[in-house]
């Protein structure tokens, strides 16, 4: 099946759908800005008009890409990005422990398979994006021992590369991983400075000014956009929400966080309480952020691992089914005014699909904590206790809701 659906792929992207790449063509772009000592932040992109938005450090690792001609770097493109694929879908279900480790390279093989087909991946191999390479950073730093001194490298990197990662280093610190939280700012500062030195000009002006104006990423109010700001542009008909935005934005960020925090703390009376923390918070910094395209949505696939190892109930099975259809459908494609202006109501939430859902599974998971932290007070007595090492987080896995 999964040979089945990757060739259906193919022959989609092929005659069909061919790939553009271009933010693969923007990397490159960078990349040879750097080598060539241009103005890295002065850069478009011809054709495309296209600046610059990634910190100096992530421009430098673009480098390589110059080494090749566009159209064997579109090649090595789509199949690095299916090797990631492959990596996020492997990480995923290490970071919900299912299924056991002699039946997981069959399940990752075909949810691979199945996978290209959901909305952000699709996209993401559509404009050779780097959120998969983000994804499966974050990812190895969270299925990593809290013991190993290592973990937060990756997340470390992810936010030099990408700033919005940076979020999981706040979940880190705030349930316990002192450590892991320290680790990975040293990284980010690290990988800045590096770029600092190489690139001076560029990194004074990206840290003080380009940083700072979301513009240079895009236009807001683009169906694209599938923040929770975006949303509230196309529902108000407006470039700006300003302080409703503002506002829905604190909300939503606060909670999402709280409960983000609460699951990763709560070990001793939540199954997979770490993996639910992380999806959580992952999910409050793609609502929260000014822009978040629908390919930066990517952590569809560790949900979808959750979701699918949890659906034992009617409901659950309910929720699994909701969230594929909602990745799977490509809704706001299907909507009209892409510019994301004059959008009729009954167009909105195909057209706003995305946050609607993150908020649906930040309410989800805070109730089902509320629930399980209520089973526990008049229960065992069990709180909201940190267990205090590894071997206590996975063994309160297996033995509690």
């Amino acid at each position: 099946m999964a040979g089945v659906s990757l060739a259906a792929f193919a022959v989609v992207r092929h005659f069909f759908h061919p790939a553009t790449m271009v933010d693969m063509l923007v990397y490159r772009a960078e990349g040879a800005a750097v080598v060539h000592g241009q103005d890295l932040y002065a850069m478009r992109l011809p054709g495309w008009d296209l600046p610059a938005t990634y910190p100096p450090f992530a421009a430098m690792l673009f480098v390589p890409s110059t080494w090749f001609d566009v159209s064997t770097l579109r090649v090595l493109v789509m199949l690095l990005n299916l090797a990631l694929l492959a990596l996020a879908v492997h990480l995923s279900l290490r970071l919900v422990g299912w299924p056991a480790a002699r039946h997981r390279p069959a399940a990752v093989l075909l949810a691979t398979g199945l996978s290209v087909w959901l909305e952000p991946v699709y996209t993401t191999f559509q404009y050779g994006q780097v959120n998969l390479a983000i994804l499966c950073l974050v990812l190895w730093d969270l299925t990593r021992p809290d013991r190993s001194r290592f973990k937060g490298v990756g997340i470390g990197l992810a936010t030099a590369i990408k700033i919005t990662p940076g979020l999981f280093s706040v979940y880190l610190l705030l349930t316990g991983r002192i450590r892991a939280a320290m680790v990975s700012g040293g990284t980010f500062l690290a990988a800045g400075l590096i770029g600092w030195i190489a690139l001076p000009d560029a990194s004074y002006g990206f840290w003080t000014n380009y940083l700072w104006d979301p513009s240079r990423v895009g236009v807001t109010v683009l169906m694209d956009n599938q923040s929770l700001r975006g949303a509230i542009c196309r529902l108000l008909d407006v470039n700006d929400p300003g302080l409703v935005g503002l506002a829905a934005s604190a909300i939503v960020g606060t909670l999402g966080l709280a409960v983000a925090v609460l699951a990763g703390r709560s070990a001793r009376i939540l199954r997979r309480a770490d993996a639910w923390g992380a999806v959580c918070a992952a999910f409050t910094a793609l609502l929260v952020s000014p822009i978040s395209w629908t390919h930066h949505w990517v952590w569809c696939i560790p949900l979808i691992a959750l979701l699918v190892v949890e659906a034992r109930t009617r409901a659950r099975k309910v929720l699994l089914g909701v969230t594929l259809a909602v990745f799977l459908s490509h809704a706001m494609w299907t909507a009209p005014h892409r510019w994301g202006r004059g959008v009729a109501w009954y167009w909105q939430l195909p057209g706003s699909i995305y946050p609607p859902l993150g908020i649906a599974v930040l309410t989800v998971v805070g109730l089902r904590l509320y629930r399980a932290r209520r089973q526990a007070d008049t229960g065992s007595g069990t709180g909201w206790s940190l267990p205090r090492s590894r071997t206590d987080r996975d063994a309160a896995l297996t033995s509690q809701v």
